[in-house]
């Protein structure tokens, strides 16, 4: 999978995603990230990108010309990038049919969740793209951007958060990030359940216990009590997932 994150804050993107599980899958080629500055396709001699809003009104906004330039150099990649791999004509015009996805950091959007990682997650190329200031000229956004999205009902400094939040989630369900791919499958979320309470040695820490049927080697035994605290956690930490679970059920 590649990613690009379109920013005016290069370093602090990669500074984040360098490290860890996504650091490492960068390392091996399983996944490609790069972030690319914004302000690098400024057309002043100050390599500024924003100016006061049509209207009036508090704060910056981002100008269209810098973001749609940064885009179009990164279409320009991908595109030469599929030319280098494409086994026929037929194939490079099915491509150019479909674009990469392009996502808007923005409190306006549809909020991130687990089925929207995984969905993503099959994507060849994913494009990110972080607002700053008071956000972005329209004009651009309604040129290039398929899916607004959200982390939460609150709004930040920037989309730069949000992106490295959608990255790390999306990229940990790519085959060969995980170094146990199974786990990607067995957590919080999974059939709307959140994942069940887990433990590790020593077998008592502060006069607790660990359960005794963790121990007890009986598989059967140990999938049932998992499966039920999944459900008593839910139910108790979400309600909401607890509903989904249930009338998933029915």
């Amino acid at each position: 999978m590649n990613i690009h994150i379109m920013t005016l804050f290069p370093e602090m993107v990669m500074g984040g995603l360098n490290t860890s599980i996504i650091g490492r899958a960068m390392d091996k080629g399983i996944l490609s990230i790069e972030a690319v500055n914004i302000r690098d396709y400024a057309y002043n001699k100050h390599q500024s990108v924003d100016d006061y809003p049509y209207g009036g009104g508090a704060g910056m906004l981002m100008q269209a010309e810098p973001v749609y330039q940064c885009y179009r150099a990164i279409m320009e990649k991908i595109e030469a990038g599929r030319e280098a791999v494409a086994e026929s004509g037929e194939r490079k015009k099915n491509l150019c049919k479909n674009p990469p996805r392009v996502l808007y950091m923005s409190p306006q959007g549809k909020v991130f969740h687990q089925q929207m990682a995984e969905e993503l997650a099959e994507e060849e190329e994913l494009i990110f793209l972080c607002g700053h200031y008071e956000g972005i000229d329209e004009r651009v956004l309604e040129e290039i951007v398929t899916d607004y999205v959200s982390v939460g009902d609150y709004v930040l400094t920037g989309g730069e958060l949000p992106s490295m939040v959608m990255v790390d989630a999306i990229s940990r369900m790519v085959p060969g990030v995980l170094h146990n791919d199974v786990s990607a499958e067995f957590e919080s979320f999974q059939d709307h359940l959140l994942e069940y309470p887990q433990y590790s040695r020593p077998e008592i820490w502060h006069d607790k216990r660990v359960p005794p049927v963790l121990l007890s080697g009986d598989h059967a035994k140990v999938d049932a009590w998992r499966l039920e605290q999944s459900i008593l956690r839910t139910k108790e930490r979400r309600p909401d997932l607890y509903e989904a679970y249930c009338n998933r059920e029915t």
